[in-house]
C-alpha cells in the first residue's frame, strides 16, 4: 500500500470565521495554526500547504491567563545598534490587538517559507466585523 501525497493543485481550501472572544490565547492560536497547517484534514502532507483560510475576529477581547497581562513583553530589534524595543503587552493589546494573535500563531507555525505561505492565510480584526463575505466561510467552534 503506497502513501498519499497531496498535490499543491489539488488542495480544496475552505474559509473558517473564528471568534476570540473569551477565548485563551495560547488555546486559540494552536487550534488556528492547526487549520493553517491542514493538520485537521486526513490528506496533510508536511511538506505541502494544505491548509485553509482563517478570519479571526474580536481580538481585543482574547484573554490572557495568570499575570502573563502585567509581565509579558513584546521585544523586537530596529536593526540599528541599540535598537532592542521591548512593548508591554498589556499596551499592545490596547494599541494592536491583532499582532498579539499574529505572534502567538506565528511561534507555532513552521520557520521556513512554507510556514511564511501559511501566515499569509490569517486574517485578524480587533472587532466584530470582517470584509470576507464573498468567501462564505464557516464559522469554527472552539
Amino acid at each position: 500500500m503506497k502513501s498519499y501525497m497531496a498535490k499543491a493543485n489539488e488542495v480544496e481550501r475552505k474559509w473558517y470565521v473564528i471568534d476570540a472572544e473569551g477565548k485563551v490565547l495560547g488555546r486559540l492560536a494552536s487550534e488556528i495554526s492547526k487549520i493553517l497547517t491542514g493538520k485537521h484534514k486526513p490528506i496533510y502532507t508536511p511538506h505541502v500547504d494544505t491548509g485553509d483560510y482563517v478570519i479571526v475576529i474580536n481580538a481585543e477581547k482574547v484573554k490572557l491567563t495568570g499575570k502573563k497581562l502585567d509581565q509579558l513583553n513584546h521585544y523586537y530589534h530596529t536593526g540599528y545598534p541599540g535598537g532592542l524595543k521591548e512593548v508591554p503587552y498589556k499596551r499592545l493589546i490596547q494599541e494592536k490587538p491583532e499582532k498579539i494573535i499574529e505572534l502567538a500563531v506565528k511561534g507555532m507555525l513552521p520557520k521556513n517559507r512554507l510556514g511564511r505561505k501559511m501566515m499569509k492565510k490569517l486574517r485578524v480584526y480587533a472587532g466584530p466585523e470582517h470584509n470576507h463575505e464573498a468567501q462564505q466561510p464557516e464559522v469554527y467552534e472552539i
